[in-house]
């Protein structure tokens, strides 16, 4: 029960604290997103990567700050559960009129988990559901910028209403040719609207900010035309002589694809992140709300919202957590709920002897996936700690192989399995899986993704490490997703050599490699044999992406990313560009560059 008086001091000064970590958080958070307008506007690539990865970091640095300020200002193991009880309810009294409460409730959780045992994890404790309504409040919220702008163009003044759409976010870049490119979306507009006729409520709404990731800043929006809404999104991109519109894309497919769970955070500036999150919403209703904080950087709040929607599902399901199907991991314990669309991934205690690796080395590659350019072909992660299973759901095999292989990690708790830490991804489709079941032309669409995928990885800095088809994934969207991470490397940090001309009949008869390897050294010729096995895989891929065996592929894409260069990668097929051809710093790419 709660106190019915708030009668301590020190609850109201424990709740101050904790909301001056928040706030402190936020102010940083969106101060390092406002500047991706400037970053974007120089041409600032490598700083644009930089600020994407640390932004990553902030929340459990001001966390730490938070923790460390309560533990040297209190005596946080003397304080009583009535002084906790009193200081969430104080935390919410300095919520109503807060911009950011959702969040600032998740950051008040992560600080007492910290802080106390999770045995202390029960209702009166810690935000288990939303106390302040996040409903409505940029309507009390004076001095906010709104989240959207609405414009009402007639059929007469639909160039001169998208070009002040564009220009009203004030770009200090010119555009090459503004005129042309406006004229591209309004053709693009009456084709996905099948001719244009205005009904009586006709306008365009267009979030505020714009969406900057990578090399690209997308503008973000709808179309209302009648009793028809159409999600639009316009990506900006520097072209040879200034800022071109590259693309127009319509619907919710489209935009699922942009705001998908294997691409890099976006850099949006954000007064009301929760108005923002509704709006997307509407665009993309499929799309769960955790995914959609995620997407916008708030990584932290989208975990939390995740497991509430677990912990949801585990209540209105009965099915049973199972070892995950396909081929089983090395290093990884990989289980499932069929009923649930994602993989739970617990680190082994102990590995074969092939694989020299630490526990820690494989949590550090997790983290650089986290906070690198994901390209759409890495899937996000989420990672938790001490998270309590019912015993019951776990069937009794995959509880006989958490205790053989991962003892450390494992603790019975009365009912609850407590796991000590466990990696959350999307469930995929094994891609060795999804070839046996295929049809040929299924199986040749998969062959020349699952290239791609290895071309975008490369463009990306990112070396996959073991690319058996076992460690790739299919989406729903039919594309190719990497998701074992337990060796890659960056491609700066990786020797290509071809296999040396063997120097007498004796090396050459040799079934054992004769000629010295480095611990960094790759032989892309070798892989062939383990991936080409099957004929009709074989003949596709040569096809596409012969290229991939040959040592100076690879040693170029080195050579290009170390003298600075940095690729596009966009989110969308290359027959939606407004300009076909080559990208424009892609001129100088070898056939089969990374295009998607």
């Amino acid at each position: 029960m709660f106190p019915h008086h708030l009668t301590d001091k020190s609850a109201f000064d424990i709740a101050q604290a904790l909301i001056d970590g928040f706030n402190r958080h936020y102010r940083l958070f969106r101060a390092t997103s406002a500047q991706a307008k400037q970053r974007f506007e120089q041409a600032d690539w490598h700083g644009q990567q930089l600020a994407q990865a640390q932004r990553i970091e902030f929340y459990d640095q001001r966390v730490n700050e938070a923790v460390d300020r309560l533990r040297a200002d209190f005596a946080i193991e003397a304080l009583s559960m009535d002084t906790w009880q009193q200081a969430k309810l104080h935390y919410i009294g300095l919520l109503t009129d807060h911009h950011q409460p959702e969040l600032a409730e998740t950051f008040f959780n992560s600080v007492t988990a910290k802080l106390l045992h999770r045995s202390y994890f029960r209702n009166d404790f810690i935000f288990v559901r939303p106390a302040v309504s996040t409903e409505y409040i940029e309507d009390d919220a004076p001095g906010a910028l709104p989240t959207y702008r609405a414009y009402y163009p007639s059929k007469d003044n639909l160039r001169q209403i998208w070009t002040r759409i564009v220009t009203n976010f004030q770009l200090a870049r010119e555009f090459e040719n503004l005129e042309r490119d406006v004229e591209h979306v309004v053709q693009a507009m009456a084709s996905e609207l099948g001719g244009f006729r205005p009904r009586a409520n006709f306008q365009i709404q267009v979030l505020s900010s714009l969406f900057y990731r990578n090399k690209g800043a997308y503008l973000v929006g709808r179309i209302i035309n009648g009793f028809t809404e159409t999600p639009v999104a316009l990506p900006i991109l520097h072209g040879a002589g200034g800022l071109v519109i590259d693309a127009a894309l319509f619907g919710e497919d489209e935009l699922l694809m942009i705001f998908s769970y294997a691409r890099a955070y976006f850099m949006v500036d954000m007064e009301i992140p929760s108005a923002y999150v509704h709006f997307l919403r509407g665009l993309m209703p499929r799309k769960p709300r955790a995914e959609l904080y995620n997407a916008i950087g708030l990584q932290k709040h989208g975990k939390n919202l995740f497991y509430r929607d677990f912990l949801s599902h585990l209540r209105h399901s009965s099915d049973k957590f199972r070892i995950a199907p396909g081929i089983k991991g090395m290093v990884m314990l990989v289980f499932d709920l069929p009923s649930f669309p994602y993989v739970f991934k617990v680190i082994k205690d102990f590995y074969p002897p092939q694989k020299e690796t630490t526990r820690e080395q494989i949590k550090g590659k997790y983290l650089l996936v986290k906070q690198h350019d994901r390209v759409g072909r890495m899937a996000d992660t989420l990672e938790y700690s001490n998270v309590a299973f019912p015993r019951h759901r776990f069937e009794d095999e995959l509880v006989a192989e958490l205790k053989h292989y991962c003892p450390s990690l494992i603790e019975e708790d009365g009912d609850a399995l407590v796991i000590r830490h466990v990696y959350i991804e999307r469930r995929m489709i094994p891609l060795n899986i999804y070839l046996q079941e295929a049809a040929p032309e299924q199986v040749a669409h998969a062959v020349v993704e699952y290239g791609n995928a290895i071309k975008d990885l490369v463009a990306a800095n990112i070396f996959p490490g073991d690319m058996l088809w076992k460690n790739f994934g299919v989406t729903r969207h039919g594309k190719v997703v990497f998701y074992d991470y337990d060796e890659i490397e960056y491609i700066t940090d990786c020797n290509f050599r071809r296999v040396p001309a063997p120097r007498n009949e004796e090396e050459e008869m040799s079934g054992e490699v004769w000629y010295r390897v480095g611990p960094r050294d790759v032989f892309p010729e070798t892989f062939g044999p383990f991936l080409l096995g099957n004929a009709q895989v074989r003949e596709v891929f040569m096809a596409h992406h012969a290229d991939l065996l040959d040592a100076a592929f690879w040693q170029g894409h080195k050579d290009r990313i170390k003298a600075g260069h940095v690729h596009d990668v966009f989110p969308y097929e290359p027959a939606k560009r407004f300009r076909a051809g080559p990208r424009h710093d892609e001129t100088a790419e070898p056939q089969g560059a990374p295009h998607a």
